[in-house]
């Protein structure tokens, strides 16, 4: 146990100074999701790749519907259908003077044709009013031939997406650093990408200590509170882009919780405990790891810390097993490992991935209380808080407890107070951590 007392930014420092983003790989799109690109796409194929019609309706030339209207209609003659998919009209047919041919949505646009007319403006070729709808060709084949009534004008190029209006090639579809969301990986498919190359989601393994947990939807006995830590950390893991695993809560044995940990290193990019770390007599997590260190591993080992931070001061971090996976040990109070969690965990996680923003947004709010807030001297302070966006305000939810589990449920951010303030009064001026 170090006798030095850290500050947050010393002890973040110390982790975000250890742990480098992982690996590149190559991986399919599905898989690919949520993960951080490491070089830019280019685009290889225009996107449409040929000019195709916006609506289902008729592809005509532009002087053969000019002056058009529904009291004198222009009366086209229908030469053929074309289906999205297909190559077009088929042979050596083009739209002529007087010709029109139907057009589903997705279709390309046929040579000669100049505008799509949508098929609401034509009597869809019945010799009745205005069509409400395109017939399928299987109900009407007579709906591909014969004659379709056209009643307004259209300007060129109307209802036809032009081929790489969209996209370019040669464009810059994704730049590296980009996170694969699904409008990326849809971009992506259309441009014909199988794969990527990403850092890949980190691997979190999360793990609670303490003989007194018990799972939830199992029977309370005397002493005993269920395991709230641990579903709580692996969301948070999840919510920062990791996979996460969580293992049930290991009881206040120091060979188990260390066989445990070690069994979990072949699944985890980092390792993340909750509890066991103060200065009681069956602080497990401090007696399984304080000497995990290998004189044939150099580096390895877990440094169990003091912080000058509330709540929050026990901490311990360091790297265990061959690969010097990061193990941060957390602890237990639910309070204090959550806001351990953001202040800490997350953006390791975040560093694991490649990603150049690694923390939480903050903003400065003006605390909206009725009396002063007392924070320790030489701690900095996290309240949990409500923050207000249009009034630029921020409002503590319930005390500075660190079991109080159900205020952090209600909090959106952590009003931070600094080392340097014992009070902080009404319409002070702080920083706040936006959480959500």
């Amino acid at each position: 146990m170090s006798s030095t007392i850290w500050s947050v930014d010393e002890h973040l420092d110390d982790i975000l100074g250890s742990v480098k983003p992982l690996e590149p790989i190559e991986l399919q799109l599905p898989d690919a999701q949520g993960c951080v690109l490491v070089e830019d796409v280019m685009v290889e194929v225009a996107l449409p790749p040929f000019d195709n019609s916006s609506m289902d309706g008729y592809a005509v030339r532009i002087a053969d519907v000019e002056g058009a209207s529904q009291e004198f209609p222009a009366v086209l003659t229908v030469i053929g259908d074309i289906a999205a998919g297909s190559d077009g009209l088929t042979g050596d047919q083009i739209v002529g003077p007087g010709q029109a041919a139907r057009i589903m949505t997705g279709a390309p646009l046929p040579e000669g044709a100049e505008a799509v007319v949508p098929v609401e403006w034509t009597d869809g070729g019945t010799g009745e009013g205005p069509a409400s709808t395109m017939r399928a060709h299987s109900d009407a084949p007579e709906g591909a031939s014969g004659e379709v009534r056209v009643h307004r004008s259209v300007e060129a190029r109307a209802h036809v997406r032009a081929r790489g209006s969209d996209v370019q090639p040669g464009d810059l579809a994704l730049r590296a650093g980009s996170v694969v969301g699904p409008p990326q990986i849809g971009l992506l498919a259309a441009i014909g990408r199988a794969t990527v190359r990403v850092r890949p989601r980190p691997r979190v393994v999360v793990l609670s200590t303490g003989s007194e947990l018990v799972q939830p939807g199992e029977e309370l006995t005397g002493g005993q509170i269920y395991d709230s830590n641990s579903f709580a950390l692996t969301a948070a893991a999840r919510d920062a882009g990791a996979i996460a695993y969580r293992v049930g809560a290991v009881a206040d044995d120091a060979g188990t919780l260390r066989a445990t940990i070690e069994d979990q290193l072949i699944r985890a990019d980092i390792v993340v405990t909750t509890g066991g770390v103060s200065v009681g007599a069956y602080d497990v997590v401090k007696e399984a790891l304080s000497s995990v260190g290998d004189e044939d591993e150099p580096g390895s080992g877990i440094d169990f810390r003091k912080l000058a931070m509330q709540p929050g001061k026990p901490q311990g971090f360091g790297s265990i097993g061959p690969d010097h996976t990061p193990l941060l040990a957390l602890p237990g109070n639910p309070v204090s490992s959550y806001v351990s969690f953001e202040l800490f965990v997350r953006p390791a996680i975040r560093t694991l991935m490649g990603l150049e923003d690694v923390h939480r947004p903050t903003v400065t709010a003006t605390l909206a209380i009725e009396k002063a807030l007392a924070s320790p001297a030489g701690k900095r302070q996290f309240l949990r808080g409500t923050y207000d966006a249009e009034a630029g305000t921020v409002t503590p939810v319930g005390g500075a407890g660190s079991h109080l589990i159900a205020a952090l449920a209600q909090a959106d951010a952590l009003i931070v107070l600094p080392e340097d303030v014992t009070s902080a009064e009404p319409g002070t001026t702080t920083q706040v951590i936006l959480l959500r």
